[in-house]
């Protein structure tokens, strides 16, 4: 395996740890910056903004980028934003600098997958995709926990240095090992090029232009057409049904360091270590549905809804015991995330043809989810319901998931009713 496409995941690994490590530093945000809990929160939810609006942009803009000059932008940009972060006094430069981080974040995912799979033989593809992609689930067991650390010792500030520092090492790597020139439309580019002089070797000037304005025809109603499948009825249901699984997710996440320091009643020394428990279930989650998904993908998404509807429904009434918690936290960590992956892969299967958008269609899906849930459960918490009650949020929201995707299947079963009944008749 390629250095470079190790460099990428440590790039990812210090992107996912921002991403996801407010959710142990909510409550010292909030007393520092002289702001609620729910505000605080928000911070989550900005950061998921940012990267609904740029996982489908920059998708777009970065496909004929030069792969080395667009991932050390975007790079740049994410360090600096976090320094920012963490000198300023003022709430509202610290949640502009999460939007515009999630933006630079959304860029480099747009191009790192790609650059990673671009370096390596086709048999290694699925592994180097997992090198970067592991970043985020290592960032979950190590980053989020190491950030809470940080935050409880140092302030939350800390926490933000250390992403930008983290950060350093990728630079420098992507600038040694990642090429400089421009990302190829295709793996299998090279080879029709050098036959194409013998073809057109007597005609020259008639055939050039037609070889030249071909692929510019072809590929702008591609990209519209991908558009126009991603946005179609076969795959709203599922982009919908993933966004309300996020959203619960990230709904009790965000709250999760004030509901175990104050209903719990566990030290803050305690919430470290629940991260961890989180992002070790996560971790086992991505490992399991990658393996287990694709067998039975329809009733492997069922059954995780049903079980995550029921776990945060068991913590928001068991949320006062700290050894039920405590035990609850990675089952619901690989829960959540065992049933997300299957839910983008089944976006990704729904939509074979639509390659180029369709993870980013899925990221900006997560993404809305991310946004939604942390704002829902700040409103419930202004709404004086308690800390518990952003986890009753987040199993009102599956049972939401749980809904849209019996609608969706009960669609797809009339339509095969349906057809099945035209076919009858024109027989």
């Amino acid at each position: 395996m390629p250095f470079a496409v190790y460099a990428l995941g440590l790039a990812v690994f210090a992107q996912g740890t921002s991403e996801f490590m407010l959710s142990g530093l909510v409550s010292s945000i909030a007393a520092d910056l002289n702001v609620s809990l729910s505000a605080a929160g928000l911070l989550t939810s900005a950061f998921a903004v940012g990267m609904v609006v740029g996982a489908p942009l920059m998708a777009l803009l970065s496909r004929t980028w030069p792969r080395r000059r667009a991932l050390l932008l975007f790079l740049a940009v994410f360090v600096a934003v976090h320094i920012v972060g963490a000198l300023t006094p003022s709430y509202g430069v610290l949640l502009a600098t999460r939007f515009v981080g999630a933006l630079a974040n959304a860029g480099f995912w747009a191009v790192a997958l790609a650059a990673a799979v671009s370096m390596v033989p086709d048999r290694l593809r699925g592994r180097a995709t997992a090198v970067v992609v592991g970043g985020v689930t290592i960032a979950c067991v190590v980053g989020v926990p190491a950030g809470a650390v940080l935050g409880e010792r140092w302030g939350w500030r800390a926490a933000f240095w250390a992403v930008a520092v983290v950060s350093l090492p990728a630079f420098v790597a992507i600038v040694r090992s990642i090429p400089g020139g421009r990302a190829p439309d295709t793996a299998a580019t090279p080879a029709p090029v050098r036959e194409e002089p013998r073809v057109r070797e007597e005609p020259r000037v008639r055939n050039e232009p037609r070889v030249r304005d071909e692929p510019r025809v072809r590929n702008e109603p591609r990209v519209r057409d991908e558009l126009r499948l991603l946005t179609g009825p076969r795959l709203r249901p599922t982009l919908l049904t993933m966004a309300l699984v996020q959203g619960a997710t990230f709904c009790a996440f965000s709250y999760l360091e004030p509901l175990l320091t104050r209903t719990t009643g566990l030290g803050a020394a305690w919430v470290p270590a629940a991260l961890a428990l989180f992002g070790a279930g996560a971790f086992l989650g991505v490992t399991v549905a990658g393996r287990y998904a694709d067998r039975r993908p329809t009733a492997f998404i069922t059954y995780g809804m049903v079980a995550l509807a029921l776990g945060w429904t068991t913590l928001a009434l068991t949320a006062a015991r700290p050894v039920t918690a405590l035990a609850l936290i990675p089952v619901l960590g690989m829960l959540a995330f065992g049933t997300g992956t299957a839910l983008i892969t089944r976006v990704l299967g729904l939509a074979p043809e639509a390659s180029t958008l369709a993870g980013a269609f899925g990221t900006s899906a997560f993404n809305v989810g991310a946004t939604v849930g942390p704002w829902a459960g700040g409103l419930a918490l202004d709404a004086g319901l308690g800390y518990r009650a952003p986890v009753w949020v987040s199993a009102l929201l599956v049972g939401l998931a749980l809904l849209t995707d019996g609608v969706r299947r009960l669609a797809r079963a009339r339509a095969r009713a349906c057809s099945r009944e035209g076919a009858r008749a024109a027989g």
